[in-house]
């Protein structure tokens, strides 16, 4: 007997037997949409959304993934892995300082890249232990790096780990903002904060080209039309 699905979902569970070969592709086409939709409009895509771009009913996407913590959870794995493996690189490096400006670089790279992540970045997921864990994990390499970093006599002293959030709320506005219109402007931030994070004398990277006045101003437009899709400019 067919198992009968709930009002707007789907049927994909039976009694005892575990996931069925259909709960599973739920699963991924549920993470497959959640990824898509969060790397183009961020975290504050609503459930509902999800479930539509997935074609799944509220009720299936309830069933794996109780609240918005869990589902993040799943999306983001592989992004905290990610961004934990940029620490782990970082301290390898033989030179502390170098170490320390590239995994900068990478962190804010990984926010550009994806809007989602961006915000991942500067919020908290209580309910996400696996995030959490590796965010825990990233944090600590970086409290070693920066000792590291200071060894060298080229980074500031007045430097403290609640810098680098800082940082990241500064780099996520300014890739939710630039969007497709001025997408290297996050480079030009990056390089402007590392100079204010090194002594005199400390060698950095070169300095990126500023964001064309066209590009700048299609950017400020696009803040003023809230709700506007990424790579909608021009069209």
């Amino acid at each position: 007997m067919t198992p009968t699905a709930a009002p707007g979902g789907t049927p994909d569970e039976q009694p005892g037997a575990g996931l069925r070969i259909d709960a599973e592709r739920n699963r991924d086409r549920i993470l497959a949409a959640a990824r898509r939709l969060f790397a183009t409009e961020g975290l504050g895509v609503s459930m509902a959304a999800v479930a539509r771009e997935a074609g799944v009913g509220k009720a299936t996407l309830s069933r794996r993934f109780a609240t918005r913590d869990e589902l993040v959870d799943a999306v983001f794995a592989d992004r905290m892995d990610g961004y934990a493996a940029a620490v782990a690189t970082a301290l390898a490096d033989p030179d502390p300082w170098r170490g320390f400006t590239g995994y900068v670089h990478t962190v804010c790279a990984m926010q550009a890249a994806d809007r989602g992540f961006a915000d991942v970045l500067t919020m908290t997921f209580p309910a996400a232990k696996a995030l959490e864990k590796r965010r825990a994990e990233a944090y600590h390499g970086f409290l070693e790096l920066i000792a590291r970093a200071k060894g060298t006599g080229h980074l500031r002293e007045d430097f403290t780990d609640r810098d680098m959030p800082i940082l990241l709320m500064a780099n996520a506005g300014v890739v939710n903002a630039a969007g497709d219109a001025a997408p290297d402007a996050w480079q030009r931030l990056v390089a402007h904060m590392l100079r204010s994070y090194a002594n005199p004398a400390a060698p950095l990277p070169p300095m990126p080209d500023a964001p064309a006045p066209t590009a700048l101003y299609r950017a400020m437009v696009r803040l003023t039309r809230p709700g506007t899709d990424r790579g909608s400019e021009g069209h």
